[in-house]
């Protein structure tokens, strides 16, 4: 049996998402791991250690992992703004690449990557996890059913409570780092909105400000490595808060809406100052309307009949959260790598869906930053749109 070997850029955090394929039996090895900062990287090789009785190789420079250790994919779960660089440097010396989302921080990064992916003839898989999510794939089961008749309308309000810890006390605060929250954040959103709705936005607009976080006291220093951004419900209320990032000059609530191919509208509201946390999706159908409360262990609300005001639709669906980090989804889309690294094709996260998340998103926050002004998302070359990343061959 062929071993499988595979790498982690970024080996906490996110990284973790790399520890859910390691299976000495089934021939898959988390072989090493590399980040900037040696507490995570002592951290990583505890965790292999007492989870699997394996110590990987750990590096300090990603790219003598790449050189040194013979691997056959690499998890690439670093901030986002090294995402281009690290997934470019790895497709370009043949290693297949899982790569968090977003894709990149700006559309061009994106089709960088895609461009590096197809012309090395190397696979690419996004992470998109939300699409593994049980909630999602019930709506999208009940849309593509017919229940619902034909998607006309989809909204959906992000309420997120931890904001303030989560960021605008790193790196995320900084749009040269991370565009704006419209992209960072609501890349999974967008790319939901375009999944449940089968098609890509066209056309975009927003409106966002800076509205609590930009005056309350910041710290001197910008070491991200350093900073505490676990989620805190005593940071409460917002305005009280200290210890922010040195920099912030991104937008703390957006609204954006779009225009999508198929006729589809669409909106994405989301807030970083809420007490509360919820994603809350609305699809509007010719026959029907869909309604999520909660998440992973909350209700989908299905109406197909003519009311008044009543919160309980005609189907009830209750959800039930699996292990494994966000309801399930993570151990889900991990393996779907590896199935990918063994030669199948199936995925539903692709990496066209990432570019066409980053894009709208990324125009949308320049929309929001010239009072609204609608732009027009540029198509990928024909070559890529039609591309599998996930077969490369």
């Amino acid at each position: 049996m062929k071993k499988i070997r595979i790498g982690v850029i970024g080996a906490c955090g996110r990284g973790s998402l790399a520890r859910f394929c390691h299976n000495i039996e089934d021939g898959i090895e988390l072989v090493a791991g590399a980040d900037i900062y040696e507490d995570k990287l002592a951290r990583f090789v505890s965790e292999m250690k007492e989870k699997f009785d394996y110590e990987p190789a750990v590096y300090l420079d990603y790219k003598g992992m790449i050189q040194k250790e013979n691997l056959d994919g690499v998890f690439v779960t670093s901030p986002d703004w090294c995402h281009e660089e690290q997934a470019c440097y790895a497709l370009n010396n043949k290693v297949a690449v899982y790569l968090e989302k977003p894709i990149a921080i700006t559309t061009e990064g994106a089709d960088r990557i895609l461009q590096a992916a197809y012309e090395n003839k190397t696979k690419l898989m996004l992470g998109h996890n939300m699409r593994y999510m049980n909630f999602t794939r019930k709506m999208k089961k009940i849309i593509d059913s017919g229940e619902i008749g034909e998607v006309k309308a989809i909204w959906c309000r992000h309420f997120i409570n931890y904001g303030g810890d989560a960021y605008f006390r790193d790196w995320h605060a900084d749009r040269s780092k991370s565009t704006g929250l419209l992209l960072q954040k609501g890349a999974h959103d967008i790319d939901v909105i375009h999944w449940l709705a089968g098609a890509f936005s066209e056309r975009v607009t927003a409106f966002g400000s800076l509205s609590v976080y930009g005056d309350l006291p910041r710290r001197d220093t910008d070491d991200d490595g350093k900073v505490d951004v676990s989620f805190n419900n005593d940071h409460w209320p917002p305005l009280e808060q200290k210890d922010f990032n040195p920099i912030i000059d991104i937008e703390d609530q957006n609204m954006m809406l779009m225009q999508l191919s198929n006729g589809v509208q669409a909106s994405y509201m989301q807030c970083h100052f809420s007490p509360d946390a919820c994603r809350n999706y609305t699809i509007i159908g010719t026959k029907g309307r869909i309604e999520n409360y909660g998440e992973n262990d909350g209700q989908i609300q299905v109406w197909k009949t003519r009311k008044g005001f009543d919160m309980t639709g005609d189907e009830t669906y209750d959800l039930t959260a699996e292990g494994g980090g966000h309801g399930g989804s993570d151990t889900l889309i991990a393996k779907n790598f590896v199935e990918i690294l063994k030669g199948s094709t199936s995925t539903d996260s692709t990496p066209q869906a990432a570019r066409y998340s980053v894009a709208a998103g990324c125009l949308a926050t320049e929309s929001l930053r010239h009072g609204g002004t609608p732009f027009e998302v540029p198509k990928l070359p024909t070559e890529l749109e039609n591309h599998c990343f996930a077969d490369n061959k």
